[in-house]
């Protein structure tokens, strides 16, 4: 699982630099693979969270603005914003990595990575996104069964 990690890392990496720099998501992991040596296991991984999380940014930034209380996504560390998206991706498209792993993924590398309240404003609104995600298909789950007129 290691492999995951370094991942994440470059994910968070090239994320981050599409922030900065106008580019496609294609072109911007093309130029860190140029630049950067990283493990071939590693690629796939990250590609996926890289244009994932960069192709859905518009529905993840409304599910993280729906989550946070008193800070738009504008507000938000570049750092932060980056590893809140590539962590949503996960828990919205990435059914096979459980969620705690995602949401504990995030919380370290906004501890590693971002400043000295990242981890827990990353915990505040995975957790509050969970619950909201959670809930709905709980609902969905025991929800009755539509009456049949006959």
């Amino acid at each position: 699982m290691r492999q995951r990690r370094i991942a994440r890392e470059i994910a968070l990496q090239v994320l981050y630099s599409l922030e900065v720099v106008e580019m496609e998501a294609g072109e911007a992991i093309e130029l860190y693979w140029a630049h950067y040596e990283a493990p071939m296991d590693a690629r796939p991984f990250s590609s996926l969270l890289i244009e994932g999380a960069w192709k859905h940014r518009d529905q993840i930034d409304s599910l993280i603005g729906g989550c946070s209380a008193n800070w738009s996504i504008a507000r938000m560390s570049k750092v932060d914003k980056s590893i809140l998206r590539m962590a949503v991706f996960e828990l919205c498209f990435c059914e096979d990595i459980p969620p705690k792993v995602t949401m504990n993924e995030a919380i370290d590398l906004g501890k590693v990575y971002g400043s000295e309240n990242s981890g827990s404003f990353i915990n505040g609104i995975l957790d509050a996104l969970y619950a909201k995600i959670h809930k709905k298909n709980d609902e969905q789950e025991i929800a009755p069964p539509p009456e049949r007129s006959e």
